[in-house]
């Protein structure tokens, strides 16, 4: 027994994993057998974060973003972001729980890449079944990229109520480069990240379509219409306005896709 690698001790004794961000959730349920699953995220049900909202119901989750709620779940693996508090991964990974922070997840490629590092923690059947979906979701991608190989991009904002604009480097743009948009904020505002709208510049922007997030949208305009600098802009005033569901804009992992398709389809709809 002295002999045994972490990684065989960890491999001889049966994986519970705690989710404690939407992410997590989303990747285990894409791979995880049920009893894998010890507890997802307190959003893991909140359809306007969760692309899996409706099958993470079956499981239990985590009321409170706490060590002791965690742990109470007897985890052998913890999922957290690199947005997660410290004082918390740094509590979880005293009790010896063993806690992978996820850091990178902008792209495609990165969600891609965070699958199979849960997969690996999973077992062979997980690993099995990463890869079928990744070659799924890759599919949907090409054929989507060969729908809009020669599409002229159309100038878009993703407004926010925080006065914050998505730039580069962003999940935003990720799902622009993929659906036949440009996004203003990084080309023409030089935005990288999430960053504070500039006001007096975004008057000059040529933008051509509004994409919201919401149930409708009247309701998910609503907030614009008498918000600076948004309520001056022309393409709000004549309604230019796209919808997706909320998920999508902050979506980290394979379910991301769902994005691309839905912004092309409202964006392009003459090639679908």
């Amino acid at each position: 027994a002295l002999g045994l690698t972490c990684a065989a001790l960890r491999a001889a004794q049966p994986v519970r994993v705690v989710s404690q961000f939407v992410g997590g959730d989303e990747m285990l349920i894409a791979l995880a057998e049920p009893e894998q699953i010890a507890a997802l995220s307190h959003l893991a049900t909140a359809k306007e974060y969760s692309a899996v909202a409706a099958e993470a119901a079956r499981f239990p989750h985590i009321a409170q973003g706490d060590a002791e709620t965690i742990l109470k779940f007897n985890p052998t693996l913890v999922l957290m972001a690199d947005y997660s508090r410290s004082e918390l991964v740094e509590a979880v990974q005293r009790t010896g729980v063993r806690v992978i922070v996820f850091n990178n997840y902008a792209t495609f490629d990165d969600a891609c890449a965070n699958l199979r590092i849960v997969a690996r923690e999973l077992g062979p059947q997980a690993e099995a079944k990463a890869e079928r979906v990744i070659t799924d979701y890759r599919e949907r991608v090409r054929v989507l990229a060969e729908k809009m190989r020669d599409a002229k991009k159309v100038r878009v904002i993703v407004p926010s109520t925080y006065g914050i604009m998505s730039g580069t480097g962003t999940s935003f743009q990720d799902i622009c480069d993929h659906a036949g948009a440009e996004n203003l904020a990084a080309t023409l505002g030089g935005l990288h990240g999430h960053q504070p709208a500039p006001p007096e510049q975004m008057l000059a922007w040529p933008v051509d379509q509004v994409v919201v997030s919401g149930e409708t949208i009247e309701t998910a305009l609503a907030p614009f219409l008498d918000l600076s600098p948004y309520k001056y802009l022309t393409a709000v005033r004549e309604r230019r306005v796209v919808l997706v569901q909320p998920y999508m804009l902050s979506c980290m992992t394979h379910y991301r896709v769902d994005g691309y398709e839905c912004l092309a389809r409202a964006l392009h709809p003459e090639l679908f």
